[in-house]
């Protein structure tokens, strides 16, 4: 596979994802990720049915979710892209509930891609700073 070929694809996942997010579209899932898709992120199981379970979640309670892709990066087989993610608090999400405030988060997501699907994520989100926004804290925004 040339390198442009697996740019072209990694770069996909990355921009499919920040797809799925902006038009809250948990079944987009089904474009990029593969069924055994492995998942290193505590509140995500791995699989596509669990991811597609937990975005269906997130939108619920973050039903104006909007989210930029600041960079994106390939290397071989892996696609690496910043996110910013912008909502409102409005429904349940994992055990607690809503407090209709505005809600700012970041993250670093890896994607290791075979044949133009995501096969396993890492990602690093500043959770700290989230859990404080969720739980009603001012946070570091």
């Amino acid at each position: 596979m040339s390198t442009s070929t697996t740019q072209h694809r990694a770069k996909t996942v990355a921009h499919a994802f920040a797809d799925l997010m902006n038009d809250h579209d948990p079944d987009a899932v089904d474009g990029f990720i593969a069924e055994d898709y492995i998942n290193h992120n505590f509140h995500v199981g791995n699989g596509r049915e669990a991811n597609r379970a937990f975005w269906k979640a997130w939108f619920a309670a973050f039903p104006d979710t909007e989210v930029t892709l600041e960079d994106v990066l390939v290397d071989g087989d892996r696609v690496a892209g910043r996110f910013t993610y912008r909502a409102t608090f409005q429904g349940p999400f994992l055990g607690l509930e809503p407090t209709g405030r505005p809600v700012r988060m970041h993250s670093i997501d890896i994607w290791r891609v075979v044949d133009g699907m995501a096969v396993e994520h890492w990602d690093q989100i500043d959770g700290q700073a989230f859990f404080a926004q969720l739980a009603g804290e001012s946070g570091d925004q």
